[in-house]
């Protein structure tokens, strides 16, 4: 399982450990995902993802993940995440 947010696309970076005495050394930082299941109400259903919490932040923001999903960029967004996102304009435009 990679280290992406399915939401977000938020990675992995990396940068240096800097001692006291100025040695640098190659570190990576990891984002925070969290695995958490939200519910779509279009859907009526819920789902599972590993999100970061920046992104759980975001849905939270906008109203839901239908609302996020709906402003959310295609390129960003996992194979999964895409997935949910055109059965919910499916049935949104279907309403």
């Amino acid at each position: 399982m990679s280290r992406r947010c399915e939401l977000t696309g938020k990675g992995v970076m990396t940068g240096n450990n800097v001692s006291h005495a100025n040695n640098k050394s190659r570190r990576r930082f990891l984002p925070n995902l969290n695995e958490v299941t939200l519910a779509s109400e279009a859907l009526g259903q819920s789902y599972r993802l590993r999100i970061s919490a920046a992104a759980l932040r975001s849905i939270d923001h906008r109203g839901g993940l239908d609302a996020f999903l709906a402003k959310a960029d295609d390129a960003e967004l996992s194979p999964k995440a895409l997935k949910i996102k055109r059965e919910i304009s499916k049935v949104s435009t279907a309403a």
